[in-house]
């Protein structure tokens, strides 16, 4: 299993990893809302929905959906109206005024949520996405050894991309806290939060109609 195959999924995974999607925009939105914990463990959400579409792949039950019509109907709009629901929780966030004392505490202050609600966001974010169910359909059998066992060797693929995502994610959100620390103020948070909203709201639309 270590070999060519690994090595190849290894490059494959990270470029995936580092490339900005929704995901990145929804951990470094959350991180803007509450702080490093609050990207984090939306990171923590985002990444264990990747066993989820892992343990699908590896039973063959992705197949079965992409070849039910109407299965993968449901599962696109249900992801469609999730993006759309959070994109409109985040253009309400940027048209919300604030008071004046506002602009001078800390943005982690200001909104706070559980850990079980950034979970559930970002879990439901990766659960839903149509384009990563397909994505682990087509890329990890290329890199199963047929020779062993297919589950173990996917949940195992799927911890690689577990663990790289997490790193980045969290990164991120690292760096999003610490322009905030450097006095980013409300009205970048404001923009934020639209430009985040816009492009989920129009991913989700552009989902739906696709």
């Amino acid at each position: 299993m270590f070999s060519e195959l690994f090595w190849a999924y290894l490059i494959a995974i990270s470029l995936l990893t580092v490339t900005p999607g929704v995901d990145t925009l929804l951990v470094m939105r959350n991180a803007g809302r509450g702080g490093f914990r609050d990207g984090c463990v939306t990171s923590v959400g985002i990444c264990s929905g990747l066993f989820f579409h892992a343990t699908l792949s590896a039973l063959g039950i992705s197949l079965l959906l992409l070849e039910t019509a109407w299965a993968f109907s449901v599962l696109k709009w249900a992801g469609a109206c999730y993006l759309v629901w959070l994109g409109l929780g985040s253009l309400r966030q940027a048209m919300k005024r604030e008071g004046d004392t506002s602009e001078e505490l800390p943005m982690v202050m200001r909104r706070r949520v559980s850990l079980a609600v950034s979970f559930r966001e970002g879990l439901l974010s990766n659960v839903l996405n149509p384009k990563t169910a397909l994505f682990y359909m087509a890329l990890l059998p290329q890199f199963v050894d047929a020779s062993g066992s297919a589950f173990q060797q996917s949940l195992m693929l799927a911890g690689v991309h577990f663990l790289l995502a997490m790193l980045w994610q969290c990164g991120l959100a690292w760096m999003v806290v610490r322009f905030r620390g450097m006095g980013v103020g409300v009205g970048v948070k404001r923009l934020l939060n639209g430009l985040t909203g816009g492009f989920f709201v129009a991913m989700g639309a552009r989902l739906a109609v696709n």
